[in-house]
């Protein structure tokens, strides 16, 4: 299926009568599926809280070294349960996604190992980690460690790429890292199916690899996990979907026990591990936020399988369409100029509860050879669970767009977004 990056002439309906046809056909395909997956990460999620027995006792905060804290303690065996691993580390000391990533790479590699990229080039905030840019004194290229990549999703297609050669280079590789979601391309997030089949392919060749899953933007978007697949750590940030909108926060890192407990050491020091850690009065509002994550992370979804069908129906190119699996709460839309883009974004940022009086400009980002602009007016900073989107002014002009904690935010945004587009 292709479609324009440019609007067809079809009728300019109003927003909010393309929005009323494509409920009408999403309510009977797309939204039964979506429910389906809520429910049973919730009924996981519940389960946890049940088996650890959480109470109000775990609420409360150790000061200082943070020993023997229980809330800390048992919110990471609730993590754990939710994501399907055996063990987790969720703390509000990793102050970003790409913080927990640094912090597994870190504690999984060492000198003379290979990382092997199998989703090609990573996030660009990953770069600088890596040693792929700059020069920094703690990258991993600085301690060691050798980098490497193929793609499995090159041409925008998922495949295994089967040959001696690249099959040689997994045997080699102590680590095989993947990037669940798209970042700043245009490739396809790839999906628990596919995952289980990288890990597969990789365990049949290197049984002894580490699979490492950037996990970012794909938390209970279906109804497993990477570590029930097959991946051997997985890492997130809580300002995402495990964090229901409302920790203010923090990342995590679930997976094998012994793998978690090494990180760990790397976080907070050989020695201390996951034993310390001040959680600063903010356990019930970690585990509340991931009772509250399958519904949040179910309204995301449903409103970006809006974006795409009402897009499509006006002609523009989606990715994913709107009947795709997700394996993200992120819908692109190629709106094809400079004008449509920015434009988008003034709307959203218009309709956001916190700074709506502001407009979104173009401007540079480190990292990013592009301006790029940004509309989000979100309560946490940053946070992608909240509505929000952004795009780098560049072709094809893609606006990447995020979350939403209700989807009435969603629908709103879109209604106007269609209207003030079939003006330009």
């Amino acid at each position: 299926m292709s479609f324009a990056s440019h609007p067809t002439s079809s009728p300019a309906l109003p927003g909010g009568q393309r929005i009323q046809g494509a409920e009408a056909v999403l309510k009977d395909t797309c939204w039964p599926a979506l429910e389906a997956v809520q429910y049973a990460v919730f009924e996981r999620v519940l389960e946890g809280f049940a088996r650890h027995r959480v109470g109000e006792e775990h609420f409360s905060s150790v000061t200082g070294y943070g020993h023997d804290d229980l809330g800390r303690t048992v919110t990471d065996k609730v993590f754990a349960h939710a994501l399907q691993a055996e063990a987790a580390l969720v703390r509000m000391q990793f102050v970003s996604g790409t913080h927990a990533l640094a912090v597994a790479l870190g504690g999984a590699l060492r000198a003379g190992d290979t990382m092997l990229s199998l989703t090609g080039a990573p996030y660009d905030t990953l770069e600088e980690v890596i040693g792929i840019r700059g020069a920094h004194p703690h990258s991993l290229k600085a301690r060691g460690v050798h980098y490497d990549a193929i793609d499995v999703l090159e041409g925008g297609t998922f495949a295994l790429p089967s040959t001696p050669e690249v099959e040689g280079r997994i045997r080699r590789s102590a680590m095989a890292y993947i990037q669940r979601s798209r970042g700043y391309s245009l490739r396809p997030t790839l999906t628990i199916a596919q995952l289980e089949q990288l890990c597969a392919w990789v365990r049949r060749l290197n049984p002894g690899a580490v699979i490492l899953v950037d996990n970012c933007y794909g938390e209970f978007t279906e109804d497993r996990e990477p570590t029930a697949v097959g991946a051997d750590l997985i890492a997130g940030s809580l300002i995402k979907n495990p964090g229901g909108g409302i920790v203010p926060t923090g990342g995590y890192l679930a997976g094998r026990a012994d793998l978690v407990e090494t990180c760990a050491g790397v976080l907070t020091a050989p020695g201390i591990g996951t034993g310390g850690g001040y959680t600063f009065d903010l356990t019930r509002l970690v585990l509340q936020g991931l009772y509250l994550a399958p519904g949040a992370v179910k309204e995301a979804l449903k409103g970006m399988t809006l974006a795409a069908h009402v897009f499509e129906s006006l002609g523009y190119e989606t990715r994913p369409h709107w009947q795709d699996v997700r394996g993200d709460i992120i819908q692109v839309i190629t709106l094809g100029d400079a004008d449509r883009l920015v434009a988008f974004c003034e709307i959203l940022q218009a309709l956001s509860p916190v700074n709506s009086a502001v407009r979104p400009i173009p401007s540079p980002v480190p990292g990013y050879a592009d301006p790029v602009v940004m509309a989000g007016g979100t309560f946490i900073q940053g946070a992608t669970l909240e509505l929000s989107a952004d795009g780098p002014l560049r072709e094809p002009y893609a606006v990447y767009l995020q979350g939403g904690l209700t989807y009435a935010h969603t629908r709103l945004a879109l209604e106007r977004a269609v209207d003030r587009l079939q003006e330009l």
